[in-house]
């Protein structure tokens, strides 16, 4: 066991040596290996975050909420379906919502308006997110005036900024009273964007849904579940698209790393054939190579994947943020709180470390194999 470990740990301090004589090619190798598997790897992290971050914000969703369509298209829902919905047997609460969106044509931002007359008591009284804050230069006590759609001006004064943690959130929102958002959208009574609905046994969300769509056909159910897999289906696919976007870089990256692990220099092969002539085995030399692949490919690896959490977890990923948030004006400033995928980060390495190491044995077999003095001419 000790001359095992004794033979590796004196290859191993070969393979360092001969890396370093080759400095030049193996410097530039290990640049774009490290460079790809850094692209790669933010984009594992970035994803894997912003699908986490999500599912803490929907712990606090309703369980279900009711929509109703008109044509396909969503469209208000009556108060008095609530009373109905209240009735059926294991729903335990039924709260009609008002939101909806705001256009602001000072700085071509949309706002996201919501009425909770619990946090918001006062009219003409409004919480907003830190983001509009800074967008629109005003404070705690300032006026935030808002066009209604009777063209008539809504003075709301500010009573609180929302703390700037809720930025994922809350970036873009205005609390209101409900009766400052009906008169802000001219909003009908007796009318809510939808329905908020609470059931006592989660186990019995899919039999509630389907009792609601009978009694009301033209609504539609969303579970809290199917909200969470549609947030998670719109970050894998915008990080598929990230991806394609990266795989012209991958691909080049595949060449040349096949070319430099297959294309064995006349140095390198005269270096082997030495080797052999002053007594290497075969399996030796073969170990030398592997060890050569193993260095570069995990030096990189670990540096990548090193820089790929702290772009992501402490710069906020200002290479390809924009691309997987979204467009908007108003952007959300937030860190991401670690979380790194094991099973990702495992693929990752398969994919990266594993081929390379393995491409650099296959030539090397070839020449280990031959005759030395062969090696030592050619």
């Amino acid at each position: 066991m000790k001359t095992t470990l004794e033979r590796h740990l004196n290859i191993l301090d070969f393979t360092l040596a001969s890396l370093l004589r080759r400095k030049g090619k193996n410097l530039s190798l290990l640049t774009i290996y490290l460079l790809v598997i850094f692209m790669l790897a933010s984009l594992v992290f970035f994803v894997t975050a912003l699908k986490r971050e999500a599912a803490i914000i929907l712990e606090d969703a309703p369980d279900m909420v009711v929509q109703r369509l008109v044509a396909g298209r969503q469209d208000l829902v009556p108060t008095k379906y609530a009373e109905a919905i209240a009735s059926i047997r294991g729903v335990s609460k039924v709260r009609p919502r008002l939101w909806g969106y705001y256009y602001d044509g000072l700085n071509g931002a949309n706002y996201t308006i919501v009425a909770d007359d619990d946090s918001v008591t006062e009219p003409e009284s409004a919480m907003i997110g830190s983001a509009i804050a800074r967008s629109r230069k005003v404070t705690v006590g300032d006026l935030l005036p808002l066009i209604s759609y009777e063209k008539v001006p809504l003075m709301l004064q500010i009573s609180s900024i929302l703390p700037a943690g809720s930025d994922l959130m809350a970036a873009d929102l205005i609390v209101i009273s409900s009766e400052d958002f009906q008169t802000l959208f001219n909003f009908p009574a007796g009318q809510a964007t939808d329905l908020a609905v609470t059931v006592r046994n989660p186990k019995e969300l899919t039999t509630i849904a389907s009792k609601i769509a009978q009694l009301f056909p033209d609504s539609r159910p969303i579970l809290k579940s199917e909200i969470l897999r549609t947030y998670q289906a719109v970050f894998d696919w915008r990080g598929g698209m990230t991806v394609i976007l990266l795989s012209s870089a991958l691909i080049s990256f595949i060449i040349f790393a096949w070319d430099k692990a297959t294309g064995l220099s006349a140095e390198e092969r005269k270096e082997i054939g030495i080797l052999k002539s002053i007594g290497w085995s075969t399996p030796d030399v073969l170990l030398l190579k592997f060890w050569e692949g193993v260095v570069i490919s995990l030096t990189a690896f670990l540096l990548g994947v090193v820089l790929a959490y702290g772009h992501v977890f402490f710069l906020s990923a200002p290479l390809f943020a924009q691309a997987l948030k979204g467009w908007s004006v108003i952007y959300p400033s937030f860190r991401l709180s670690p979380v790194v995928d094991g099973y990702q980060l495992a693929v990752l390495f398969f994919l990266t470390v594993v081929p390379y190491t393995t491409a650099t044995i296959i030539p090397c077999w070839r020449a280990a194999t031959a005759d030395p003095d062969t090696a030592m001419r050619s």
